[in-house]
């Protein structure tokens, strides 16, 4: 798991935002979008921030990905089991960035009595 997934982990387990996260902190916005974007790895200093703000968090598990038996806390527990959950949203919002990215060809519905109708936006 990257440091950026694990971050976007943290902010989900305390229902913040990532704005409402770097004022928390105490850090520029952009510092925290370069660090979730993965554009910049965080410094010690941006690390070092988020643990004395969220002391729960484990710091071996926020800087390395692992968990080292008998340290982890019931922070990481609950990081761990919505691991899959920010996976299949991370899949989604890349889906739609993609997306947004891409001219619209054509639309096709499906109906349940096994007809369709298609929409294109080619003049044909």
């Amino acid at each position: 798991m990257l440091i950026q997934e694990r971050l976007l982990l943290v902010l989900k387990m305390h229902t913040l935002t990532p704005s409402a996260f770097a004022d928390k902190i105490g850090v520029q916005r952009s510092n925290v979008s370069h660090v979730l974007s993965g554009r910049n790895k965080p410094s010690l200093d941006f690390l070092e921030k988020i643990l004395i703000h969220f002391p729960r968090v484990n710091a071996h598990w926020l800087i390395t990905g692992a968990i080292v038996e008998g340290e982890q806390d019931l922070t990481t527990t609950q990081l761990i089991e919505n691991q899959e959950e920010l996976n299949r949203s991370a899949l989604k919002t890349e889906k739609i960035e993609v997306n947004q990215l891409k001219e619209i060809e054509r639309i096709v519905i499906f109906y349940t009595d096994a007809t369709f109708k298609e929409y294109s936006t080619k003049s044909e």
